[in-house]
């Protein structure tokens, strides 16, 4: 099977919403998060409602300082963190909160973060769509002080009706069957395979475009984007490419995986070979932004 080997890194959504004096709207901000919280909730099993309403108040609507200056639109503080950092007043004076490149970062941070931490486990023993559960309980498990996080967080997702960004991972993302038994299905004109990752792809035919497949397989073409790591809009496909219809895997802190290469690889040719996301593979091999390509014999950590 042909991989796409083209050297590309994943399409960042601006994240800093600088250079101006604009505020952006509660609407805004949604049409701008939406894919990425519904992405997150079809890795994580975080409700993008959940997601969304969490960003819209820790943030305010992306406009904070944290925000504009930190790209962190969660409020996350630094509790162990190694990267950068910026100190403002909140339940105490001058605490520590985390900086990211990219709010996009902030958002699987975020993830990241509530799959950590065993007092957030029981979070997600309740359904992807119980928005009114999950806020009851990251009040509980101690993720904000404030008595009304709540019924703050719902009123925002019953307001802008965020919960039906819940029902698209269980029904609109994927047009195609459910895998059940069988690691290949059948789509309207594509095979839906599953890599041992347990991640889903097609294989490109003649004529494919990107817009062909995710109107197949009810994505939005920034999702399909970002599945396959894709740092521009490519406006075709050669056959046997192969298109991830999902997210990928990113790093998993309780198993390690590693691999020699037996020839000389692109880091996305990797990334799609192994179902995991470039971010993750970067970050795990502290490869910088400049190396594109891994040498034949190196030895790669991908989980």
């Amino acid at each position: 099977m042909k991989l796409l080997v083209t050297s590309l890194a994943i399409c960042v959504i601006s994240s800093s919403f600088a250079g101006g004096n604009n505020r952006i709207s509660k609407q805004e901000y949604v049409e701008q998060w939406s894919p990425v919280a519904v992405e997150q909730m079809v890795e994580f099993g975080i409700p993008a409602s959940i997601t969304l309403a969490q960003g819209i108040l820790e943030s305010a609507n992306g406009n904070s300082v944290l925000a504009t200056k930190g790209n962190n639109h969660f409020g996350i503080k630094c509790h162990g963190w190694e990267g950068k950092k910026m100190y403002k007043d909140d339940d105490r004076a001058n605490e520590c909160f985390r900086v990211y490149k990219n709010a996009e970062a902030s958002y699987n941070d975020h993830s990241e973060f509530l799959k950590k931490y065993n007092r957030y486990a029981f979070l997600f023993e309740y359904d992807s769509d119980d928005y009114k559960s999950w806020a009851k309980g990251l009040k509980k498990a101690g993720y904000a002080t404030n008595p009304k996080y709540p019924q703050l967080l719902i009123d925002i997702i019953e307001d802008l009706q965020l919960y039906k960004y819940d029902k698209i991972g269980n029904n609109g993302i994927f047009s195609a069957p459910q895998i059940i038994a069988s690691s290949t299905v059948n789509s309207n004109t594509h095979a839906v395979q599953v890599h041992e990752k347990g991640v889903k792809y097609v294989v490109a035919k003649k004529g494919d475009t990107f817009y062909k497949i995710a109107e197949e397989c009810g994505l939005t073409l920034n999702q399909l984007y970002r599945f396959n790591d894709f740092a521009e809009r490519k406006d075709f496909l050669e056959v046997g490419d192969v298109v991830y219809i999902q997210a990928k895997k990113g790093a998993n802190p309780f198993k390690k995986e590693e691999i020699v290469l037996t020839k000389d690889m692109s880091i996305h040719e990797l990334a799609q070979l192994y179902a995991v996301n470039m971010k993750s593979v970067r970050r795990l091999n502290h490869y910088s932004e400049e190396i594109k390509v891994i040498t034949k014999g190196e030895k790669v950590t991908l989980r």
